[in-house]
């Protein structure tokens, strides 16, 4: 096996999605444990690949293992696979607050692993991932890593003291945008828009500004002011919008975002 989950959730079955529809690895060659049966045989169904119950049995088992559960469960997995790691197994990490330094040290010994923030529009091949090595991962294993990571979205390497600003910035802020879409499609329902079609119209929206963002290489401010003509009708939204402190409470979500992850 070229690839081993631990943990089958969203986050594993995203990942999952990305690197068979992409051709990375295929589905014969991927093994996920979960301890809860239906989300074990749900993978299996979707993508065909092989699961078991057996946390140890993904160790022995694959090259690069990839722990997918939630950070509360990373003490226990690790004190239950960490005698079976091998000396040359990748291991890549999606948790977040659990640092390089906190790894080793429940690890007990020297590993390689790859320290990642993803997010849940992986489900949809546009996530963003950051990466950070330790120092026994060479550059050959990082390109590998970096071939998995981009199967489903972006991927950039960071330094360690910015994984819990990722967290907050791209890890959580899907969060933050959902609810966006959510007031706008609200605001439209209320000007007579059928709901269905103002989830259009506002996801659309949003989709197609983070367009621009990423591929015209403009400041947000600039597109900003491209949009808002004077004496027009999106000059007196941003006008309310500030009035509102929409700019404001964003920073400040991702600010508790951020100290949030630093202290899990």
């Amino acid at each position: 096996m070229k690839l081993g989950f631990i943990g089958t959730g969203n986050m594993a079955s995203a990942i999952m999605g990305g690197i068979i529809g992409k051709g990375v690895i295929p589905a014969e060659e991927i093994i996920g444990a979960d301890m809860f049966a239906p989300g074990r045989e749900r993978v299996k169904e979707k993508f065909g690949i092989q699961v078991t119950d057996d946390n140890k049995e993904v160790v022995e088992k694959a090259e690069v293992v990839i722990l997918s559960v939630k950070p509360q469960f990373y003490g226990d997995v690790i004190s239950e696979i960490r005698d079976l790691v091998r000396p040359e197994q990748l291991v890549i990490t999606i948790a977040p607050g659990k640092t390089l330094a906190w790894l080793a040290e429940q690890f007990g010994k020297d590993v390689k692993i790859i320290r990642c923030m993803p997010n849940t529009p992986a489900m949809v091949g546009e996530g963003m991932t950051a990466a950070c090595p330790n120092e026994h991962v060479t550059a050959e294993e990082i390109g590998y890593a970096r071939t998995l990571l981009e199967s489903f979205g972006r991927m950039q390497i960071v330094t360690e003291h910015l994984m819990d600003t990722v967290t907050a910035v791209s890890g959580s802020s899907p969060a933050y945008v959902f609810i966006m879409i959510e007031a706008m499609a609200d605001a439209a329902v209320l000007g007579g828009m059928p709901r269905p079609q103002a989830y259009q119209f506002a996801a659309q929206a949003v989709l197609g500004s983070a367009k621009m963002v990423l591929e015209t290489g403009k400041h947000p401010g600039e597109l900003k002011d491209m949009v808002c003509s004077p004496a027009g009708t999106t000059i007196e939204a941003v006008r309310t919008l500030e009035e509102k402190g929409f700019r404001s409470a964003i920073i400040e979500a991702v600010k508790v975002c951020e100290e949030k992850s630093r202290s899990l």
